[in-house]
């Protein structure tokens, strides 16, 4: 793993200007979307770091990544998103940041919208805030399999959080020092959003919801389809359940 810096603008004043912040950005072969995810970010927050994972890409993400000016962290094969987005909060962690915030490598995440879900964790109000798709204004359109699969999913979390969950599966997230250890320490390697929240549950962080848009992908395509939908609903509920009976992930303020 090597890591590439390029300087980054001095912080400005802002909604997240309260405290020392970066994007984490996970990314494979996105060098077509990847430009359009850090100019939004720039423009939206001047003095927000940003560190691209690039997860083993066979494009030119990294290099276009590091010309826009982001950190760019190269993994050296693809590990998949929890290793990717893992990666990331390890990064935040040994750097020292107090807040991290999460969008996706493809566009998908409207950075405008970044200070809602940022937001109640610089207040104190939570340790994870989570971009839903399914509370507000937005209209969130998707197959029906998948809807049915995130349905589902969100309720089984809300009864083990004991509170209304409504997009478990949102990657659009934001999180402080004690989320952002938690997450350091350990996460899911294959899907990694709901048993995360699983996880931060069990280790009694605060967790939230804020209401968000999100974009269709401007180029290339979604891994999943109505098959992998089903398949992917089995396969987490079942992580879920063993999730549930695992000893607690000491968390690296703890060691």
């Amino acid at each position: 793993m090597s890591t590439e810096t390029l300087p980054v603008p001095a912080t400005s004043g802002g909604p997240l200007a309260k405290v020392r912040r970066v994007a984490i950005v996970p990314a494979y072969n996105e060098e077509r979307n990847i430009v359009r995810v850090l100019d939004e970010l720039r423009a939206l927050d001047p003095g927000l770091e940003v560190v691209v994972v690039s997860d083993g890409s066979t494009d030119r993400t990294p290099d276009v990544a590091a010309a826009a000016g982001a950190h760019v962290v190269r993994l050296p094969f693809n590990l998949g998103i929890g290793g990717a987005v893992q990666t990331g909060f390890r990064f935040a962690w040994e750097e020292g940041y107090e807040l991290a915030v999460r969008l996706d490598g493809d566009g998908q995440h409207d950075a405008s919208q970044l200070a809602a879900v940022a937001s109640p964790v610089v207040a104190g109000e939570a340790d994870i805030c989570v971009g839903s798709r399914f509370i507000g204004d937005g209209a969130y359109r998707s197959t029906a399999a998948r809807r049915v699969g995130i349905r589902i999913l969100a309720a089984v979390v809300s009864v083990i959080a004991r509170q209304r969950l409504t997009d478990t599966t949102s990657g659009f997230q934001a999180l402080n020092r004690r989320g952002i250890a938690l997450y350091a320490a350990d996460l899911p390697r294959d899907y990694p959003e709901v048993e995360g929240m699983v996880m931060a549950i069990r280790h009694h962080l605060r967790v939230r919801e804020a209401p968000v848009t999100m974009r269709e992908r401007e180029h290339g395509r979604s891994s999943i389809g109505t098959i992998a939908s089903i398949y992917y609903m089995i396969k987490v509920l079942l992580a879920v359940f063993v999730d549930l009976f695992r000893r607690r992930v000491p968390m690296p303020e703890d060691t």
